[in-house]
């Protein structure tokens, strides 16, 4: 059976190793990387434990046996920002301007895998709000550069302990059986700022699974060459979604493909996780 994705859990980050915690020791598929044991945590998904910081971690990818080299990466991680927001996120991979302080190259951008990652989002929302926080998409930064899809998952360090070995649980459990629901529109956001909150809206409301998130402020910086990238994914994008009128009209969107409008994907039922 193919694997449907693999979770990677960095000695570098203590809440990723929290949430794995959950998951105990399953066994090994038999395949190693840098001595470390990939690991069957159930018939199509595995865990692989990693040294080191993930955002780093560029090499991961051609260290991968060849029949991983394609396949999903999904890191549990610690959530940090200067407000210290509380919250759960989830977020794709890469970098939409000219930094790369957290990781990944300069206008580099990992492809997404967006279905897998609104179903993280649908089913971090009930107990992030049994904890009286928000469940929200970021906007797409930070490394490691991959060349399979990949996103982060993660949980706020600002969070009291308690609070956050709650979800920690809540996380484990959530990854531990992500989805795929082919009804989701695939389309990139455009606008808002650096959280999402209009996009997770529309990610929870109706089968709108988002690729790549780009915030009004890294506008004025996208390239070419990552209007090119913002194209990829597992499936690609079908078009964007933008959260002002203003924001498509800026000339580098007028060729990039078609203008989709948030009541272009449908419902989802009330109550659906």
């Amino acid at each position: 059976m193919p694997t449907r994705y693999l979770l990677v859990v960095t000695a570098g980050d203590e809440v990723a190793e929290r949430i794995s915690t959950g998951w105990g020791t399953p066994p090994s598929t038999g395949d190693f990387v840098e001595g470390s044991p990939i690991r069957r945590l159930s018939a199509d998904i595995e865990l692989l434990h990693r040294p080191g910081l993930h955002v780093e971690d560029s090499a991961l990818g051609q260290l991968l046996p060849l029949r991983l080299r394609a396949t999903p990466v999904v890191f549990p991680s610690r959530h940090r920002s200067e407000s210290g927001v509380p919250c759960l996120t989830v977020h794709p991979l890469g970098n939409l301007g000219p930094s790369a302080e957290v990781g990944g190259e300069p206008f580099r951008l990992v492809p997404p895998a967006a279905r897998l990652m609104a179903d993280a989002l649908r089913g971090l929302a009930e107990p992030a709000a049994a904890l009286g926080i928000p469940a929200t998409y970021e906007a797409t930064h930070h490394g490691p550069l991959l060349h399979q899809p990949a996103f982060f998952v993660e949980i706020a360090e600002s969070l009291p302990r308690e609070a956050s070995d709650r979800a920690a649980q809540a996380v484990a459990g959530v990854l531990s059986d992500l989805t795929e629901d082919a009804s989701d529109r695939v389309a990139i956001g455009v606008g808002g700022g650096h959280y999402a909150p209009h996009f997770t809206e529309l990610a929870l409301g109706r089968h709108w699974a988002f690729s790549h998130l780009v915030p009004r402020h890294a506008l004025a910086t996208v390239t070419p060459e990552v209007l090119h990238q913002l194209r990829e994914g597992a499936p690609p994008p079908e078009g964007a979604v933008f959260q002002r009128a203003t924001d498509a009209g800026a000339p580098e969107w007028r060729g990039w493909g078609p203008h989709l409008r948030d009541g272009d994907a449908t419902p989802r039922p009330t109550g659906q996780p």
